[in-house]
């Protein structure tokens, strides 16, 4: 027999209490184990493609403080400096006559500095619809934020369901090649003594090495599910402890759930904020036709503008204003393109709604199936217990061949297996269905993890005036 390392004989053990006790229920002796709830915990904290999401939703924090700046002035600094040279001749009475000019020639150093302030008064409420257009985009990311949270903790589920499933059933097919093994030993046996044919002996051999066939593909099995564990949780799964279902956060009836999910689910929530976004873009290109109003102060010093030795000082308000007539028609093509987005938002918005319903009543149905299978599955293992045991005593007298016993021994391996795969979609599918209502987030559920508030960043980048550094420290 293989040798085997202390973690994989305590995976095996683990995997053993699982089959007899199933995996919903608690081990003793599992204080150090993973639980459930820290898988999901560092999933939250670590999984990448979560914290991108989380880095894509600052970066659309700083789409307000861009539109904002709309509002605020631009003030520039301008300085000029050079050297000119002058040279000529002065024109007299006598050089008038014939005679010859006085020559001249003259350097001066010419310098100008100055401050210069524009202030937009009015254009069309453009920067509000801007800014309004920002702030929707905001939250509609936040909002897809959230979803990637539900899928990514979804996810994780799954992963370590998965591996505590195919971990059972890897030592479910180990211990069936050890029966099979003293089957194969025990027909040999009566075959040498004349009891059973040669036909027997085969059927243990054929029925042997297809057991084997089966083990290495549930170590296969096991090995991408250890990868996929590995992938989105961030750490290789050691010692897991049983899953339980999140029956506690399941609504009572179907259409509790339908209401929730309608309400709260990010994608629907997602999908009205970008319609928001595409009516304040209305807005803003309307704003493109109305009348401009803006301001501007100057204050400027200058040297030498004309004679060597000379300075003053210059300083303007001007006020200004546009009011635009015809500018071949871009601006009409662009408010008509930007109302059909805006009904192109409203159909998707509604695509969003029947596909989170459909996705609702979808994960109820499998829930429900789940529950109905753990129960008869249970029932079916306990059947072929005993189907098995009684095959096995008639084979002793006689009244049973080997391949009798063989197919009893493979019905009760099917049932096991049906069993921890019917109460791992049992764990899965509760967790699904809090999924699918928008409800499966580290804040709701309680996952033990600091939680992470995209708001903070929000406040902390949108008034900001000046700076190039990030919050944190970058």
């Amino acid at each position: 027999m293989r040798r085997r390392t202390p973690a994989t004989r305590a995976a095996f053990r683990l995997a053993g209490l699982a089959v007899t006790a199933g995996l919903t229920a608690g081990l003793p002796g599992q204080a150090a184990a993973e639980s459930l709830e820290s898988a999901l915990a560092k999933a939250y904290a670590g999984n990448p493609q979560l914290n991108a999401s989380r880095a894509l939703t600052r970066v659309r924090d700083e789409d307000v403080a861009i539109a904002q700046s709309g509002y605020r002035p631009t003030v520039g600094i301008n300085v000029q400096a050079g050297v000119t040279q002058t040279e000529g001749n002065t024109l007299s009475a006598q050089s008038i006559t014939g005679g010859a000019g006085r020559s001249i020639a003259i350097l001066t150093k010419p310098a100008t500095a100055g401050i210069t302030i524009n202030q937009n008064l009015f254009n069309g409420f453009q920067t509000d619809n801007n800014t309004r257009r920002a702030e929707s985009g905001v939250y509609s990311q936040r909002e897809t934020l959230r979803f990637t949270e539900l899928s990514t903790l979804y996810s994780a589920v799954q992963a370590y369901m998965n591996v505590l499933s195919d971990t059972a059933t890897l030592e479910l097919r180990r211990n069936n090649v050890e029966v099979l093994e003293e089957q194969l030993r025990q027909t040999r046996d009566r075959f040498n003594v004349g009891e059973v044919t040669r036909t027997d002996v085969a059927q243990a051999e054929a029925r042997l090495a297809g057991a084997r066939a089966e083990v290495s593909a549930a170590e296969s099995q096991l090995r991408t599910s250890i990868g996929v564990y590995r992938q989105i949780i961030g750490v290789d799964p050691r010692q897991l402890a049983p899953g339980r279902p999140l029956d506690r956060y399941v609504p009572a009836s179907l259409d509790a759930a339908i209401a929730i999910g309608l309400k709260e689910h990010p994608q629907i929530l997602s999908a009205l904020h970008a319609v928001d976004a595409s009516e304040a873009q209305v807005k803003v290109l309307e704003g493109a036709l109305a009348p401009q109003l803006s301001v501007q102060g100057a204050v400027q010093q200058f040297y030498d503008q004309q004679l060597p030795n000379t300075q003053g000082v210059a300083a303007s308000i001007l006020g200004r204003l546009t009011i635009p007539i015809y500018q071949g028609g871009q601006e009409y093509a662009q408010i008509r393109q930007a109302k059909e987005t805006v009904g192109q938002t409203r159909i998707q918005a509604e695509f969003v709604r029947d596909q989170v319903r459909a996705q609702i009543v979808s994960f109820w149905g499998n829930l429900e199936a789940a529950k109905a299978r753990v129960i008869a599955s249970q029932a079916q293992v306990q059947a072929n217990e005993v189907a098995l045991n009684g095959v096995r005593e008639e084979a002793r007298v006689g009244q049973r061949t080997t391949l009798d016993v063989l197919n009893a021994q493979q019905e009760l391996l099917n049932a096991r297996v049906n069993l921890i795969v019917a109460q791992r979609d049992r764990v899965i599918f509760s967790y699904g269905v809090v999924q699918s209502i928008g409800r499966l987030t580290a804040r709701f559920t309680a996952v033990p993890v600091a939680l992470y508030s995209p708001k903070t960043h929000f406040d902390q980048v949108k008034d900001l005036w000046f700076g190039v550094g990030t919050p944190d420290g970058r």
